[in-house]
Formats: structure tokens, C-alpha cells, sequence
């Protein structure tokens, strides 16, 4: 008999005692789809959270995405942004894939969704958070930490405090805020695709179903009728 992990704050209390004042975690969607965006979930949690008389719990519900169905994972949407303290999806588009690399346009898509929930925080351009400096840590689901990589670079965006980086590969099995991500990055991401699939010139790769992923159905329509303008022209497409 199979037994269901449920993600903890384990890792999260860990980074708050090396000193952080936030912790995000982050979880990528789409990286292995044909058309369409890459996407990076983050959720922010504060450590003064974590401790004190009510401290802060594991949602309900909450698992790795890819182990709950759509079904659930759109129950439990609202509740995820409404449990951390901010959070954010960024993304890169197909043209940005083809012309990066997906390994680096996973690190600018983290780089955006980092600077958008801090900012939603309230962190300022000068790094303060209630007038005081802040200290970022982060927790990256898979072996790769692609953010730091992407840092400082000539299309990174500035972000109000870079974030000090750990990996956890299946992260979002064990960490509740890479959960947290994971699920509110791939809700995100399939009601843009499930949008898109409504367009008439989109509508023959049904990404309705397949989300832009390789499906059967998906890399016909692409035979037939060639790639549209969201196909990542890189990718092994038929």
C-alpha cells in the first residue's frame, strides 16, 4: 500500500533558523510543453510567521500538483494565495525559450516572480521591509538551482533583494511553500492555455486538453498544420 506524503514546514523552519526574514518557495510548470509559456510559481511566507502563538500551518489539502487532479487543485486555488503571505507567477515566453535556452529562461521567469511577490510584500528598491533589511531565502524545487544563474545578467530583471538559494529535488512533495508554488503556478498556467484554446487559430492543437503538451492529438494538428506563433520552434515539434 502506497503511503501519501504530505509537504511539511520542515525546510522552511530550517532556512528561517539560518537567519531569513522570508523564505520563498518556487516550482516550475511547462517546461517540457510544446507551445505556450514556461512558468515559476513562488510563494512567500514571513519566518515571524512560523513561531509565536498561532503559528502558521500546512493548508489543507496542499500535495505535490501532479499528484492531485485539475479538479482539486482548482478547489484549493484561492485558499493557496490567500495562505501565504504573497506570491507570484512569472513566465517566459515561447520566442524567449527558443532564443535562451530553457534552463535559462526558467531562471528569468523565477526572477520575475520573485520581484513581483516581493514587491506585493511590500519589500522596497532598497531591500527594507518595515524599515528594516531583508534576507531572502528561497527553496527551488529539482537538483538545478537555475535562479542564481540568471542573476545579474543582461536580461534579468532587478529584483528588491536577491534570494539565497536551496534546491530540494521533489520539493514540492516535502515543502509546503514549493507546494504552494507548484499548484498556483500550474492553475495559472492552464487557464491561460484553456484561454488560448478558444482562439480559432489555436483551437486545432487543443491545448484545452493537452495544455501544449506533446499529446498525440496536439502533434497531429501540428503535421497538418504547421506550428502556430506559441509553438516553440526549438523544440522537436512532430
Amino acid at each position: 500500500m502506497s503511503v501519501s506524503i504530505v509537504p511539511t514546514l520542515d525546510m522552511e523552519r530550517a532556512t528561517a533558523a539560518s537567519g531569513y526574514d522570508v523564505i520563498v518557495g518556487f516550482d516550475e510548470v511547462g517546461r517540457g510543453s510544446l507551445a505556450g509559456p514556461v512558468m515559476v510559481g513562488a510563494a512567500a511566507i514571513r519566518t515571524c510567521d512560523l513561531s509565536g502563538p498561532s503559528p502558521l500551518q500546512v493548508p489543507d489539502g496542499v500535495a505535490d500538483s501532479k499528484m492531485l487532479t485539475e479538479h482539486r487543485r482548482e478547489a484549493i486555488f484561492e485558499e493557496l494565495k490567500s495562505w501565504c503571505a504573497s506570491w507570484a507567477v512569472g513566465s517566459a515566453s515561447n520566442t524567449e525559450i527558443d532564443d535562451w535556452g530553457i534552463s535559462y529562461a526558467l531562471g528569468i521567469a523565477a526572477l520575475r516572480a520573485l520581484g513581483q511577490a516581493e514587491e506585493k510584500l511590500g519589500i522596497d528598491g532598497d531591500g527594507m521591509l518595515d524599515g528594516k533589511p531583508v534576507k531572502v531565502g528561497a527553496i527551488l524545487d529539482g537538483p538545478n538551482d537555475y535562479i542564481t544563474k540568471a542573476l545579474n545578467t543582461f536580461d534579468a530583471p532587478d529584483v528588491p533583494v536577491p534570494a539565497e538559494v536551496s534546491t530540494k529535488v521533489k520539493g514540492d512533495r516535502y515543502c509546503a511553500t514549493v507546494a504552494t508554488a507548484a499548484v498556483i503556478a500550474k492553475v495559472t498556467r492552464d487557464h491561460i492555455m484553456i484561454d488560448l484554446a478558444k482562439r480559432p487559430q489555436y483551437a486545432p492543437y487543443e491545448w484545452d486538453h493537452n495544455k501544449g503538451y506533446g499529446s498525440a492529438a496536439h502533434r497531429a494538428a501540428i503535421a497538418e498544420h504547421g506550428p502556430s506563433d506559441l509553438h516553440r520552434l526549438s523544440w522537436h515539434l512532430v
